[in-house]
């Protein structure tokens, strides 16, 4: 499969793309984090959950594991990393992002830093079609990888294009940062498990199948509604997966840039 994205919006897409580009890979961008990324302690993990629960205990060790490898990456290139606050609840929430219910999914809140996630979630999932901890792991996975983005600037450049942008141009811009942010678990997965060993036989395909399950495609089709890529804002099944692979074969950063692909 080709490593570009194709996606509607013609000139208007890439001119948005052109404006968020730097001339610099991803490695450099975060050498630099354009985003302010720095300053202050790290915030300690925090949950709605009784703290016996056996999927809190789950969500808890992966999101240690994250803070890990990105915690390493972002040292690599001089820089600290701040981890995400945590929040696991029920049913509903209210955040710096306005008031959400499950329905909403796991979702990141880019001004009060912090994921949001229902354990209810990862049984849908499983209706979905992905069963497994890793499948489970690779949602966590994602939701973090918006938080690099938030470190790195990439969201608050995206949100600013698309206040400008055409409804049609915003969804492209949507899902070229889902894509990324698929990538970016990739990258996750890539370095836990090159340092602490963490995937077994069957996880990486575990991985791909919860990536492509929840593609717009199919997240559509099961909802009885026809295909239509241009309402997409978080990418087709095949562009999920695969942004997920890149990003877990090769562990780099720079192979992630969704970004620079759909201006080719």
């Amino acid at each position: 499969m080709p490593r570009g994205v194709k996606l509607g919006g013609g000139v208007g897409i890439l001119a948005l793309v052109a404006a968020l580009l730097l001339g610099q890979d991803p490695t450099q961008i975060l050498s630099m984090l354009a985003g302010g990324g720095a300053g202050g302690p790290s915030a300690p993990a925090q949950t709605r959950v009784a703290a016996t629960d056996e999927g809190a205990d789950f969500v808890s060790v992966v999101l240690a594991d994250t803070e890990d490898t990105w915690t390493g990456l972002f040292r690599s290139v001089g820089r600290g990393y701040q981890p995400p606050i945590l929040v696991l609840y029920t049913d509903y929430v209210q955040s710096a992002c306005g008031f959400n219910t499950a329905a909403t999914g796991p979702f990141y809140c880019p001004p009060d830093r912090k994921v949001y996630i229902d354990l209810g979630f990862f049984r849908q999932l499983q209706s979905f079609g992905a069963s497994g901890d890793f499948a489970q792991a690779y949602v966590i996975g994602h939701e973090i990888a918006h938080h690099v983005q938030n470190l790195l600037g990439t969201s608050s450049k995206v949100r600013q294009l698309q206040a400008r942008a055409s409804r049609g141009d915003a969804n492209a811009l949507s899902v070229l940062t889902e894509l990324q942010a698929d990538c970016y678990a990739g990258v996750w997965a890539h370095h836990a498990h090159k340092q602490r060993r963490i995937l077994e036989p069957g996880d990486v395909e575990e991985g791909l199948q919860a990536a492509a399950s929840v593609g717009d495609d199919r997240m559509q089709q099961m909802a009885g509604q026809r295909v239509q890529p241009e309402s997409f804002t978080h990418g087709s099944s095949k562009q999920r997966a695969h942004w997920f692979r890149a990003g877990l074969t090769s562990g780099k950063l720079g192979d992630c840039d969704t970004f620079q692909q759909a201006a080719r």
